[in-house]
């Protein structure tokens, strides 16, 4: 299957538990349940339907910032059995298209250091790392900080 094989649109409450299904699925420390139902708003959360369910997601808000809004995508996750078709980067760019609407002019993000997959990901989107973060992750790894200038994402640069 294919990316075009799945919808991308905006998260309804009738989707979180398929959320939370694939965030504990996908993470050793996930996000409960509350986390996500804070975030329903947010217009950069997002999800992959396929078949009349989820099989990804994305999170992502804006911050303002003096006319540079900042974006920041706090969580992207595929179901295991998903992996490997594109939805992960096309879930991403969906959330980067809608920051990129609302005038989001830097986007950032946290990664873990042993994610090489997400990190390849990333650079091909165009984040580049600007610092680690010690002991970030609760079992003591470190995060990557990465950012990307949307405008010039957008315009394939």
């Amino acid at each position: 299957m294919s990316p075009v094989d799945a919808t991308i649109r905006r998260v309804e409450r009738a989707d979180l538990l398929g959320v939370v299904r694939i965030e504990r699925a996908c993470f050793s420390d996930p996000w409960p349940y509350d986390a996500f139902e804070r975030l329903l708003d947010e217009p950069g959360f997002l999800v992959a339907e396929r078949g009349g369910g989820v099989v990804g997601y994305v999170v992502a808000d804006a911050t303002p910032n003096y006319g540079r809004d900042i974006g920041h995508v706090k969580d992207l996750a595929v179901h295991p059995d998903a992996r490997g078709e594109g939805l992960g980067r096309t879930l991403l760019r969906s959330a980067l298209s809608r920051l990129y609407a609302g005038d989001v002019a830097v986007v950032r993000l946290e990664v873990r250091e042993s994610n090489a997959v997400a990190r390849s990901l990333y650079a091909d989107e165009g984040f580049e790392p600007i610092r680690r973060v010690s002991n970030y992750y609760r079992d003591g790894e470190d995060a990557l900080v990465l950012v990307a200038d949307l405008a010039e994402w957008a315009t394939g640069n």
